[in-house]
């Protein structure tokens, strides 16, 4: 059995973190985030974070880390 959810279209959010989500495309998009890739059923949106988020570390880290190896 298909689960019901409350609104039949999503798109796909990333905030400045570039940490992903999902939010109602007949909403207004929350400050701090903004519209990327794809747009369509829950489901379809999830697979498309699931295929481009391969790295669940905030940027903050991501850029101290790398600015560590960088003066190491």
């Amino acid at each position: 059995m298909e689960q019901e959810y409350p609104f039949k279209e999503y798109r796909v959010v990333m905030n400045l973190e570039e940490q992903y989500s999902i939010w109602p495309a007949c909403r207004d998009i929350p400050l701090g985030w903004d519209a990327v890739g794809e747009m369509g059923s829950k489901q379809e949106c999830l697979d498309y974070i699931k295929q481009v988020w391969l790295d669940m570390r905030p940027k903050s880290l991501k850029d101290a880390e790398n600015q560590k190896c960088v003066h190491n």
